[in-house]
Formats: structure tokens, sequence, C-alpha cells
């Protein structure tokens, strides 16, 4: 028993010690990209996995543009849609987070999640698409490095230029190109509003866009004007 017992400390030593260089890893790349932009994320290249299991050549649409060339209009529905705290908040909602637990209650069902934007990006660059408490626990831990060593300017242009809008579309560039043929600084009110009511599933909005989604993007279109945004 004392020998098992020793064997079982040096395997949970070992463990820690994993996690530690794992998550130095992580901070290495969030510092690193506060100033570099990111040429790919770990939900783009699983996405690109799936799609090259269809078309060995198949490639994503992505091109990276700089804050002050996407729309203030898809800035302002984003946080309208999304994260009307965002400027504020230190990565996490926590009213937000609240009222989801209360409405997933009240329905008996995950019907809300409350992340932040922040949260999302953390997700989107770093982990998994699922739900887990392991990967909402790593997902904590990367939103509190990235809210600590970049400004909301940058979580936002990043966030921008790396979320998923369709099968293979990602960033607001391609996305304005993919669905109304302008560029992502000439989107107008209504088109952004349009943009980012898709984003809690993309890939099925595409394709079914309908009378509810628009009603919702209209009250986003309504309201966005309102949104604080860096």
């Amino acid at each position: 028993m004392r020998r098992f017992g020793r064997w079982l400390g040096l395997a949970l030593l070992a463990l820690v010690a994993l996690a530690v260089v794992a998550h130095a890893v992580i901070l290495a790349q969030v510092i690193w990209w506060s100033r570099f932009d990111p040429a790919t994320t770990r939900f783009m290249d699983l996405r690109l996995a799936e799609l090259r299991q269809q078309s060995s050549d198949a490639k994503l649409d992505h091109q990276w543009v700089p804050y002050e060339r996407i729309s203030i209009h898809l800035k302002r529905a984003v946080v309208a849609a999304e994260d009307d705290k965002f400027v504020d908040h230190d990565g996490f909602d926590w009213e937000g987070i609240q009222r989801a637990m209360e409405r997933n209650r009240k329905q008996g069902r995950r019907a809300a999640g409350g992340s932040t934007i922040s949260q999302q990006l953390a997700k989107n660059l770093f982990l998994w698409p699922g739900k887990s408490y392991w990967r909402k626990a790593e997902e904590a831990v990367i939103t509190l490095m990235i809210e600590q060593l970049w400004s909301k300017r940058r979580i936002l242009e990043v966030y921008l230029n790396v979320v998923e809008w369709g099968n293979g579309v990602f960033g607001a560039e391609a996305a304005a190109r993919h669905y109304f043929h302008v560029p992502a600084a000439a989107l107008a009110p209504g088109q952004a509003a349009r943009l980012a009511v898709m984003l809690p599933n993309p890939r099925r909005y595409e394709h079914s866009f309908g009378p509810r989604l628009a009603a919702h993007a209209e009250r986003v279109r309504q309201r966005m004007h309102r949104s604080e945004v860096p």
C-alpha cells in the first residue's frame, strides 16, 4: 500500500506538471497574439479537418481585416446580441450567467449559455465544441488570461476576425462578402444585425434564416445604437 501511495503521488505530481506546462504554452500564445494576429484557431483547424473528410482540397473562407476596417454597425450589433456589458465586465457577466441558469432551470434544459465575447473567444482560439465541466473550467482560465493581457479593443478585433459565420466561413470580412457581397467595412445596420444573430448557430442559420430570427435581428438593430464598443 505504501508503494502504491508513492506511485499514486508521483502520477498526480506528473499530471500537475503537465497541466502547468500546457497552460504556460497557452499563456505564451495569448501574449504573442496580443500583438500579432492568429493565422488560425482551434475551431478553424477542427472545421477544416471535417471539410477535408468530404473534399481533400477544401479550404476555409477567411481573411483578416484590422479593427478600423470592420463596420461600427457590426461591432455594435455583435455586442448588443451577444454581450451588452462587454466593455464593463472582467470577462464574465455574472448577472447574465445567473439569468441563464434560471432560464435553463425553468425550461428543464440548456436553453441559454450566458457566455461573454471573451469566453467565446477563449473557446474558439484554444478549445473545442461541446459541453463539459472540464472545458468550461479551461475556458474560464484562458478568459482570465485574455482579459488581463489584452485590451477590450483587441479582444473584439480578434473575435470578429475568427468567429464562425457559416460552414467554413470565418471572420467578418468573409461573412460580409459571403452573405452580402460587400467588405466588412461597408456593412449597413440591418446587415450587421442579421450577421450578429447568426452567431449562436451559424451553420444552421446559414440556410434557415426564418421569421423568428429575422424578428430577433430587427430587435437587435433597433437597440444596437446604444451599444458601447471599444
